[in-house]
């Protein structure tokens, strides 16, 4: 069964479904993260966080049929959990694509991540274990800062939008601004309304006047 709270997931490591061991993704992982294999993770097959998991869709899963529409409909309906989908994409499974897509965002409404093979899997899982540990770092700073201005609700609202990974995730998308551009930007604009209508001259102050255009440009 896929339940919130199911799988307790250590802090930097991620739970592998048993059927990827040996597999290209686990041997790329190895040195990267710490990754622990369990039987019994039903649809699921990599969990990075007590709630973030991972099904992962191959090219050999889109040629065989609809199986993997089952699947998806399943996990979706199973699952309290923020599920994230891979899927391959490759010249072989890129006429179907467009209808995984649609399925996934559309009408599941959950994140889909392309990739073209277990390699650059490998690679994104990293990438966002790497992101969810920061999210957890940024948090834990935002709880000590909030116990210091527990007179203050004003910067108690500041702290709690910083918590929030969706807006330091957005934030990262801007041309130009990663992980420690967005924690500068968010520590001083505090939401991403008061980011959009910063003037050049106050970003500049935060990052500098290239990456300060880049911002007011985006």
């Amino acid at each position: 069964p896929v339940t919130a709270g199911s799988i307790v997931v250590p802090y930097g490591h991620v739970i592998g479904n048993e059927k990827w061991r040996g597999s290209e993704i686990a041997q790329r992982l190895q040195g990267k993260i710490r990754l622990i294999f369990e039987d019994g993770l039903g649809l699921v097959d990599f969990h990075l966080s007590n709630r973030t998991c991972i099904l992962y869709i191959s090219e050999a899963d889109l040629v065989a049929g609809d199986e993997f529409k089952r699947r998806l409909v399943r996990f979706r309906n199973a699952s309290s959990l923020g599920g994230i989908v891979i899927v391959e994409k490759t010249q072989i499974s890129d006429q179907y694509f467009l209808a995984v897509q649609k399925l996934v965002v559309l009408e599941l409404g959950m994140v889909l991540l392309p990739v073209a093979n277990q390699g650059e899997a490998s690679q994104l899982i990293t990438q966002l274990v790497s992101f969810i540990v920061t999210s957890g770092f940024v948090l834990l700073q935002v709880r000590e800062q909030s116990k210091d201005h527990n007179s203050n609700p004003f910067l108690r609202k500041q702290c709690s939008q910083l918590a929030e990974p969706s807006v330091f995730r957005t934030v990262q998308q801007i041309p130009g601004v990663g992980k420690t551009k967005a924690l500068l930007l968010l520590q001083q604009f505090g939401s991403i309304h008061r980011l959009c209508n910063a003037s050049v001259k106050e970003l500049e102050l935060v990052v500098g006047q290239t990456v300060a255009q880049q911002i007011y440009t985006f």
